[in-house]
């Protein structure tokens, strides 16, 4: 899972630094959308446990609150933007699967950019079913170590009480902790609890082993990941490389 974490860290880093801050607006906008129109216009977080993990979200890549407000008054209303959640399968080159979540009003559109990132780039679209039994859906909560106080033996022990699976602690700014489907409102619970306010929440799916590339190889396949999340309709990208530190640095120097 350390490659799953070490690229999702460098993208909350990334987002309060470079001009991907509407993409991440966009992003979570969309989440809050689907989260409310696919449980009965129900805007309520404390009654929505879909919309409350959106709001979370938003406020993780520090949308302001009338923002999200909006947002929110958008979608319980009539004639609000209408998404739908599309998957796509796939292979990047050097034969890494790519699992791609989307958000979207129009399927053609999405469907038609998505198989263009893959064969202009090396990769292929396949079809569904193809890549997903590669994965395992997990609850992914994302922490800033410095809001996290107190003795960290016993807040771990908090954490596995709370459903905890893994614990990725090798990042400098982040904690990531990896629960199991069925725990992943168990684990939002012992936070409340705990009052710590996740940076990041969500259902992943995490890849059930990783390929090893070489440096040059895996940077190819980083480029491809960022395209891909560049896309206006793509929420997420999940992957099975195993992304090593050399990897990361080459790819941010841009070689």
């Amino acid at each position: 899972m350390a490659g799953h974490s070490k690229w999702a860290n460098i993208k909350h880093r990334k987002g309060a630094q470079d001009q991907k801050r509407a993409k991440e607006f966009q992003k979570v906008i969309k989440e809050i959308t689907i989260a409310i129109k696919e449980n009965n216009l129900n805007g309520d977080p404390e009654t929505n446990p879909a919309l409350r993990t959106a709001i979370t979200n938003a406020k993780g890549v520090n949308m302001p609150k009338d923002n999200i407000d909006r947002a929110i008054k958008k979608a319980t209303g009539e004639g609000g933007d209408s998404y739908e959640r599309v998957t796509f399968e796939g292979y990047a080159p050097h034969g890494i699967a790519f699992f791609v979540e989307c958000q979207t009003d129009n399927t053609n559109r999405t469907v038609a950019a998505v198989r263009s990132l893959f064969s202009k780039n090396g990769g292929s679209l396949g079809v569904n079913g193809s890549v997903e039994f590669l994965f395992e859906r997990k609850g992914v909560f994302t922490l800033e170590k410095e809001k996290l106080t107190g003795d960290n033996e016993a807040f771990e022990l908090e954490l596995i009480e709370g459903g905890a699976e893994s614990i990725d602690k090798d990042d400098d700014e982040f904690l990531t902790v990896y629960t199991a489907y069925d725990d992943f409102g168990l684990m939002q619970q012992k936070l409340d609890s705990l009052t710590i306010e996740p940076k990041n929440a969500g259902l992943q799916y995490i890849p059930l082993t990783t390929l090893a590339l070489s440096t040059e190889e895996g940077v190819q396949v980083l480029k491809l990941l960022e395209k891909f999340e560049d896309e206006d309709d793509v929420q997420e990208v999940y992957h099975n490389l195993e992304i090593t530190d050399e990897m990361m640095e080459s790819f941010e120097n841009g070689e």
